[in-house]
Protein backbone atom coordinates (compact mmCIF):
# COMPACT_ATOMS: atom_id res chain seq x y z
CA UNK A 1 0.00 0.00 0.00
CA UNK A 2 1.41 3.49 -0.85
CA UNK A 3 2.29 5.53 2.40
CA UNK A 4 0.10 7.64 4.02
CA UNK A 5 0.82 11.07 5.82
CA UNK A 6 0.94 10.17 9.60
CA UNK A 7 -1.13 12.18 12.16
CA UNK A 8 1.27 14.81 13.83
CA UNK A 9 1.03 17.79 15.96
CA UNK A 10 3.56 20.20 14.92
CA UNK A 11 3.45 23.63 16.91
CA UNK A 12 5.96 26.88 15.96
CA UNK A 13 6.45 29.15 19.04
CA UNK A 14 7.39 32.98 18.10
CA UNK A 15 9.91 33.87 20.87
CA UNK A 16 11.38 36.99 22.07
CA UNK A 17 13.87 37.60 25.02
CA UNK A 18 12.73 40.19 27.55
CA UNK A 19 14.40 43.88 28.75
CA UNK A 20 14.92 41.36 31.75
CA UNK A 21 16.93 38.93 29.90
CA UNK A 22 18.65 40.94 27.98
CA UNK A 23 19.93 42.49 31.64
CA UNK A 24 21.61 39.76 33.06
CA UNK A 25 25.32 39.35 32.55
CA UNK A 26 26.55 36.36 29.37
CA UNK A 27 26.69 33.72 31.33
CA UNK A 28 23.30 34.35 33.45
CA UNK A 29 21.62 34.44 30.04
CA UNK A 30 23.35 31.20 28.78
CA UNK A 31 21.74 29.80 32.15
CA UNK A 32 18.63 30.34 31.19
CA UNK A 33 18.36 29.59 27.36
CA UNK A 34 20.16 26.57 28.40
CA UNK A 35 17.37 25.40 31.39
CA UNK A 36 14.68 26.88 29.07
CA UNK A 37 15.74 24.36 25.77
CA UNK A 38 16.00 21.56 27.74
CA UNK A 39 12.72 21.83 29.58
CA UNK A 40 11.17 22.57 25.78
CA UNK A 41 13.26 19.07 24.44
CA UNK A 42 11.73 17.68 27.31
CA UNK A 43 8.42 18.03 26.41
CA UNK A 44 8.64 17.27 22.61
CA UNK A 45 9.10 14.25 20.74
CA UNK A 46 11.45 16.58 17.93
CA UNK A 47 12.76 20.33 18.83
CA UNK A 48 14.10 22.50 16.21
CA UNK A 49 15.74 26.17 16.34
CA UNK A 50 15.52 29.11 13.88
CA UNK A 51 17.21 32.61 14.10
CA UNK A 52 14.36 35.45 13.40
CA UNK A 53 16.37 37.95 14.57
CA UNK A 54 17.28 39.97 11.61
CA UNK A 55 14.99 38.88 9.23
CA UNK A 56 11.70 39.80 11.11
CA UNK A 57 11.52 42.90 14.00
CA UNK A 58 10.72 41.86 17.29
CA UNK A 59 11.30 38.22 17.25
CA UNK A 60 14.64 36.05 17.98
CA UNK A 61 13.56 32.78 17.16
CA UNK A 62 11.33 30.04 16.16
CA UNK A 63 10.65 26.84 17.94
CA UNK A 64 9.46 24.29 15.92
CA UNK A 65 8.34 21.04 17.95
CA UNK A 66 6.41 18.50 17.01
CA UNK A 67 5.01 15.22 18.31
CA UNK A 68 3.50 12.11 17.54
CA UNK A 69 -0.44 12.55 17.82
CA UNK A 70 -2.37 9.38 16.82
CA UNK A 71 -3.86 9.39 20.06
CA UNK A 72 -6.67 12.16 21.28
CA UNK A 73 -5.28 12.46 24.48
CA UNK A 74 -1.85 13.71 23.37
CA UNK A 75 -1.98 17.38 22.87
CA UNK A 76 -3.65 17.76 26.25
CA UNK A 77 -0.29 16.19 27.26
CA UNK A 78 1.85 18.17 25.08
CA UNK A 79 0.17 21.74 26.12
CA UNK A 80 0.52 20.87 29.71
CA UNK A 81 4.06 20.02 29.13
CA UNK A 82 4.56 23.31 26.66
CA UNK A 83 3.55 25.73 29.85
CA UNK A 84 5.86 23.89 32.21
CA UNK A 85 8.64 24.45 29.89
CA UNK A 86 7.94 27.98 29.54
CA UNK A 87 6.72 28.86 32.78
CA UNK A 88 10.34 28.89 34.89
CA UNK A 89 11.36 31.42 32.47
CA UNK A 90 8.57 33.71 31.44
CA UNK A 91 10.55 36.35 32.73
CA UNK A 92 12.69 36.12 29.98
CA UNK A 93 11.27 34.50 27.48
CA UNK A 94 8.27 35.81 25.63
CA UNK A 95 5.53 34.20 23.64
CA UNK A 96 4.62 36.50 21.15
CA UNK A 97 2.70 34.43 18.93
CA UNK A 98 2.05 30.64 18.04
CA UNK A 99 0.90 28.47 14.51
CA UNK A 100 0.23 24.96 14.98
CA UNK A 101 -2.19 22.13 13.34
CA UNK A 102 -2.14 18.35 12.44
CA UNK A 103 -0.79 16.59 9.51
CA UNK A 104 -2.89 14.31 7.44
CA UNK A 105 -3.12 12.74 4.05
CA UNK A 106 -4.51 14.66 1.96
CA UNK A 107 -7.98 14.68 0.28
CA UNK A 108 -6.70 15.36 -3.15
CA UNK A 109 -3.89 12.94 -3.56
CA UNK A 110 -3.49 9.09 -2.72
CA UNK A 111 0.18 9.10 -1.84
CA UNK A 112 2.72 11.01 0.80
CA UNK A 113 4.81 13.27 -1.15
CA UNK A 114 8.65 13.23 -1.64
CA UNK A 115 8.71 16.29 -0.89
CA UNK A 116 6.57 16.36 2.46
CA UNK A 117 8.84 17.68 5.32
CA UNK A 118 9.62 14.78 8.43
CA UNK A 119 10.01 16.76 11.66
CA UNK A 120 12.12 13.64 13.24
CA UNK A 121 14.47 13.44 10.44
CA UNK A 122 17.29 15.80 11.19
CA UNK A 123 17.54 19.56 9.54
CA UNK A 124 19.67 19.85 6.71
CA UNK A 125 18.32 22.98 4.93
CA UNK A 126 19.47 25.87 6.57
CA UNK A 127 16.09 28.25 5.54
CA UNK A 128 12.25 28.16 7.11
CA UNK A 129 9.57 29.86 5.46
CA UNK A 130 6.09 29.49 7.03
CA UNK A 131 2.46 31.44 6.89
CA UNK A 132 -0.88 30.70 7.89
CA UNK A 133 -3.27 30.20 4.93
CA UNK A 134 -7.18 30.68 4.51
CA UNK A 135 -9.66 29.89 1.49
CA UNK A 136 -12.99 32.04 0.72
CA UNK A 137 -15.77 30.86 0.88
CA UNK A 138 -16.30 30.16 -2.67
CA UNK A 139 -13.60 27.62 -2.53
CA UNK A 140 -15.49 24.96 -0.45
CA UNK A 141 -18.71 25.83 -2.53
CA UNK A 142 -16.90 23.80 -5.71
CA UNK A 143 -17.61 20.30 -5.95
CA UNK A 144 -14.67 18.21 -4.94
CA UNK A 145 -13.58 17.23 -8.75
CA UNK A 146 -13.35 20.94 -9.08
CA UNK A 147 -10.66 21.78 -6.25
CA UNK A 148 -9.18 18.66 -7.07
CA UNK A 149 -8.24 19.74 -10.43
CA UNK A 150 -6.88 23.03 -9.54
CA UNK A 151 -4.88 21.84 -6.29
CA UNK A 152 -3.44 19.07 -8.61
CA UNK A 153 -2.11 22.00 -11.14
CA UNK A 154 -0.75 23.87 -7.75
CA UNK A 155 0.86 19.97 -6.95
CA UNK A 156 2.52 20.13 -10.42
CA UNK A 157 4.30 23.35 -10.01
CA UNK A 158 5.22 22.75 -6.47
CA UNK A 159 7.16 19.45 -8.28
CA UNK A 160 9.00 21.02 -10.26
CA UNK A 161 11.31 22.23 -7.32
CA UNK A 162 12.37 19.11 -5.48
CA UNK A 163 14.96 20.53 -3.37
CA UNK A 164 12.41 22.59 -1.81
CA UNK A 165 10.51 20.05 0.74
CA UNK A 166 7.13 21.21 2.43
CA UNK A 167 4.82 20.44 5.66
CA UNK A 168 1.16 21.45 5.56
CA UNK A 169 -0.84 21.31 8.99
CA UNK A 170 -4.86 21.69 9.18
CA UNK A 171 -5.61 23.80 12.11
CA UNK A 172 -9.49 24.69 10.90
CA UNK A 173 -11.37 25.44 13.60
CA UNK A 174 -8.44 25.17 15.92
CA UNK A 175 -6.87 28.98 15.17
CA UNK A 176 -7.52 31.46 12.92
CA UNK A 177 -6.17 29.95 10.00
CA UNK A 178 -6.91 27.28 8.10
CA UNK A 179 -3.46 25.81 7.36
CA UNK A 180 -0.17 26.58 8.64
CA UNK A 181 2.00 26.17 4.90
CA UNK A 182 5.70 25.50 6.27
CA UNK A 183 8.82 25.23 3.63
CA UNK A 184 12.43 24.52 3.88
CA UNK A 185 15.21 25.44 1.48
CA UNK A 186 18.64 26.03 0.36
CA UNK A 187 18.00 29.12 -1.59
CA UNK A 188 15.30 32.18 -0.73
CA UNK A 189 15.74 33.39 -4.67
CA UNK A 190 14.37 29.87 -5.85
CA UNK A 191 11.86 29.83 -3.16
CA UNK A 192 10.42 33.39 -4.16
CA UNK A 193 10.59 32.18 -7.95
CA UNK A 194 8.13 29.16 -6.75
CA UNK A 195 5.88 31.14 -4.75
CA UNK A 196 5.90 34.20 -7.82
CA UNK A 197 4.67 30.78 -9.90
CA UNK A 198 2.02 29.44 -7.10
CA UNK A 199 0.11 32.66 -7.29
CA UNK A 200 -0.64 32.12 -11.00
CA UNK A 201 -2.12 29.17 -10.76
CA UNK A 202 -6.12 28.90 -11.48
CA UNK A 203 -6.95 28.26 -7.45
CA UNK A 204 -4.89 31.77 -6.40
CA UNK A 205 -8.42 33.39 -6.48
CA UNK A 206 -9.57 31.91 -3.92
CA UNK A 207 -7.23 32.18 -1.38
CA UNK A 208 -8.17 34.81 1.49
CA UNK A 209 -5.65 35.09 3.18
CA UNK A 210 -1.58 33.97 3.44
CA UNK A 211 -0.01 36.28 6.07
CA UNK A 212 2.12 36.88 8.44
CA UNK A 213 4.77 35.44 6.32
CA UNK A 214 7.58 34.18 8.80
CA UNK A 215 11.45 33.47 6.98
CA UNK A 216 13.93 32.36 9.12
CA UNK A 217 17.66 30.65 9.44
CA UNK A 218 18.73 27.32 11.04
CA UNK A 219 20.17 26.91 14.38
CA UNK A 220 22.04 23.81 14.53
CA UNK A 221 22.39 23.26 17.96
CA UNK A 222 22.51 25.78 21.21
CA UNK A 223 26.53 26.78 20.81
CA UNK A 224 25.37 28.41 17.79
CA UNK A 225 23.24 30.88 19.72
CA UNK A 226 25.91 32.25 21.72
CA UNK A 227 27.49 34.66 19.48
CA UNK A 228 24.17 36.62 19.76
CA UNK A 229 22.01 35.49 22.43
Amino acid sequence: MPETTPQLLNHFSLVRFTSAYWACPPETRRQIRTEWLTRLENAADAVHLYQAFGLEAGLDLIVWTAVRAEETHVPHAFFERMARAYGGSREYVELTGTLWGFTRPSQYTKTRSTQELNPFDPRALPYLVMYPFVKTSEWYLHPREERQSMMLEHIKVGKQYTDITQLLLYSTGLQDQEFVVVYETDDLLRFSQLVTELRSTTARPYTLRDTPLHTAIRVPDHAALESWL
